[in-house]
């Protein structure tokens, strides 16, 4: 691969997930020319990573979900494309970034370095075999894992736990959930629209462990035992951790980049330091973490013009959140954190409605279930955006 010889005009991109290689997609429909490298310490071929949670039931392995290879995405999108290299420092004065692979230049650099999931501290002599699911690599792991296996216990009954024990109930698995929430989906949905989804799972076979966590996770011959804080123990021959995700920030901050929950940028997605931009999981758009696809759709979008000289500020509509749960499918669209209203919940055939409205009666949010979310469409022109 030869890298661009005039690095004043030359974008470089760190991460090769949904963000890095959606931005790329949007700055080829704008210009074809721009020189543009990727850089990744994944394989850098391409998959989607919302599959990961329903790929079981889909009966596909980890292989079937690559849509296309690093060589054929960089001929593709005819971009120089740096796989399985680490990115050790930037140099935001010098504009240089240090790889593995050496200095590379940049003219406008892109920190789409995605977030890892969190760790919560455990006791137990099993707690290095606690797995977490963040990308292809890992999803590989948990697979050979849970081979010829039955019992699967899921820490986090937030949107991965919930669609992850789903997906293994399909495919014939005992599932137990531990979330130290007292219901499902915490932070998006109403009590009731919870219920719901919890009976629903329950009957397909999922058991739920609310208000309590996890205390030691050991060996114990062949299978694994989990002991809570509320004093029950249960036996299991797989643990996966899915308690939520932290942006990576790391790099950011030794490079001197503001940082607060994720990379801090504005809305044209510039971080702090000139000729950088961030966007994805790891950023942060005026106080909004968002670590769904629609934002990352929406990000690539504006972000694309701003890098070739047409200054475009991201916007964020309504936009909901579609929750992978084929026992009772759901869409949420959350209320802002500081919206003031309250949630009605109403039970319809087949399915359960609820909506967050202001004082005044506007709709400032929304849960659908089942065959209410055929609504979906009509109920989100109602939202206020995001941004």
């Amino acid at each position: 691969m030869t890298l661009h010889t005039n690095p004043s005009s030359a974008i470089v991109i760190i991460g090769s997930g949904l963000a890095g290689y959606t931005l790329v997609r949007e700055i080829r429909k704008l210009d074809k020319s721009a020189p543009i490298t990727l850089i990744t310490r994944e394989p850098g071929y391409f998959y989607s990573k919302p599959m990961l949670s329903t790929a079981l039931a889909g009966k596909k392995d980890a292989p079937q979900l690559i849509s296309t290879s690093a060589e054929a995405m960089a001929t593709q999108l005819e971009i120089g494309l740096l796989s399985e290299t680490e990115v050790n420092a930037i140099d935001t004065a010098k504009q240089v970034i240090q790889t593995s692979k050496g200095e590379i230049a940049y003219g406008k650099l892109v920190l789409a370095l995605g977030a890892d999931q969190i760790r919560i501290p455990l006791e137990g002599n099993a707690v290095n075999e606690v797995l977490t699911v963040n990308d292809l690599e890992d999803y590989v792991k948990f697979r050979t894992a849970i081979a010829g296996k039955q019992k699967v216990a899921i820490l986090g009954a937030g949107l991965i736990g919930c669609e992850f024990a789903n997906d293994l109930v399909l495919g014939a698995y005992a599932v137990d959930v531990i979330d130290l929430a007292p219901q499902v989906l915490g932070r998006l949905l109403p009590e009731a629209a919870a219920k719901a989804l919890q009976d629903k799972l329950g009957q397909a076979g999922v058991n739920w462990h609310f208000s309590t966590t996890v205390q030691t996770v050991n060996r114990n011959g062949t299978a694994l035992e989990i002991t809570l804080t509320n004093g029950h123990t249960i036996t299991c021959d797989v643990v996966l951790s899915a308690v939520g995700l932290k942006p990576r920030l790391d790099l950011a901050k030794a490079a001197g980049i503001q940082t607060g929950v994720g990379i801090e940028v504005n809305r044209d997605l510039q971080t702090s330091a000139s000729n950088v931009y961030s966007l994805g999981d790891c950023a942060e758009v005026e106080g909004l973490v968002l670590p769904y696809v629609m934002p990352i759709m929406q990000a690539a979008r504006a972000l694309a013009p701003t890098l070739i000289g047409q200054p475009t500020p991201v916007s964020y509509p309504a936009m909901p959140v579609m929750v992978k749960t084929p026992a009772l499918p759901t869409v949420v669209s959350p209320p802002a954190k500081a919206a003031v209203g309250q949630w009605t919940t109403t039970a319809i055939e087949g399915g359960v409605e609820a909506r967050f409205e202001s004082v005044d009666g506007k709709l400032l949010g929304f849960a659908l279930m089942g065959t209410a979310t055929v609504q979906r469409a009509v109920l989100t022109k109602e939202l206020p955006p995001l941004l």
